[in-house]
């Protein structure tokens, strides 16, 4: 069996995305690595960062983005796609370069994809997932925030990354060009894993984390303030003290990036908000009242998400 670990990125030194942990979180378990490395700004050390783990696993695909051909977040998916397609392995672990797995769950991981090699109903594996808020002691709870995702999945070509490459779809006859599509596509037969995804795309420094979201909307929608870039203001995670405080251990690979965090000052570790300053805290009603529901009644489980996938038994 062999395993094949990839993913897509691009600016992801001045972004502060943590590139290089999050391909050493899964390198012991991968017989090689893919990454799709966009065309990025001259002041970025994204190659540098991935070049410096110096291992032979590692493959750099050099690739050029194009959201006007790929609007809508579809770039994300077109660029996984190329990622992917250069794999050789018989399951491929795609990993977003804000995302880590703990060491922990590295046996976990692969016994179950032995045990289901040869299984073709198994399409993919489902992971749990911990989004971390603010720093690296809290995470999100709110309702909307989605609780897994695949990850894993079998190397065939009709397997697709999907919309803006938060999942995966089978697609036959696929055009390559509209990811979105629905109709004519299948959701992928999955495995829940004991294991979860640490996703880091919310612990930022304050401005870094503007420019972050300022990013994302342009790829998403072609709309951005270009004084979130040249002059962006501090991104507002609201009172800290509202969101659960998280008591496990992190990836050991995360040690050295955890140790440059040098925001905590600027983050309000309160608990009650104002709402005159923070008018990202006038959440509506409905969500208030869902998210109540959810951590108080339901112990954390998650009403109306979207399931891109089908579990077999």
């Amino acid at each position: 069996m062999k395993i094949s670990g990839f993913t897509m990125v691009k600016n992801a030194g001045k972004l502060y995305y943590p590139i290089k942990e999050s391909i050493a979180s899964i390198l012991d378990i991968v017989d090689e690595f893919v990454v799709a490395l966009g065309d990025c700004d001259p002041d970025d050390n994204t190659r540098e960062l991935i070049l410096s783990l110096g291992s032979p696993k590692i493959r750099i695909i050099d690739t050029v983005w194009d959201t006007e051909k790929y609007p809508r977040g579809m770039e994300n998916a077109h660029q996984t796609d190329i990622a992917k397609a250069e794999c050789t392995g018989d399951w491929l672990f795609y990993l977003q370069a804000d995302e880590a797995v703990h060491e922990k769950y590295h046996s976990e991981i692969k016994e179950k994809c032995t045990k289901y090699l040869n299984d073709d109903r198994v399409e993919g594996f489902l992971f749990k997932y911990i989004h971390f808020w603010g720093d690296y002691d809290h995470y999100q709870h709110e309702h909307g925030w989605y609780p897994s995702e695949i990850r894993i999945v079998r190397n065939k070509k009709d397997i697709h990354s999907w919309k803006s490459a938060q999942s995966f779809r089978r697609i036959p006859n696929f055009d390559g060009l509209n990811y979105r599509i629905k109709e004519g596509t299948y959701k992928l037969g999955v495995k829940k894993l004991d294991a979860y995804i640490y996703h880091y795309g919310w612990v930022r420094p304050p401005k870094l984390m503007t420019k972050k979201s300022a990013s994302l909307n342009k790829i998403h929608s072609n709309k951005v303030d270009e004084n979130d870039f040249e002059k962006p203001k501090n991104f507002d995670y609201g009172p800290m003290l509202r969101y659960p405080e998280f008591k496990g251990s992190h990836p050991k690979v995360m040690k050295d990036w955890m140790n440059t965090m040098d925001w905590k000052d600027e983050l309000d570790y309160s608990y009650k908000s104002n709402k005159k300053e923070r008018g990202w805290d006038r959440k509506k009603l409905k969500k208030q009242i869902l998210t109540w529901i959810e951590n108080k009644l339901l112990g954390g489980k998650k009403l109306f998400t979207t399931k891109n996938y089908k579990l077999v038994k």
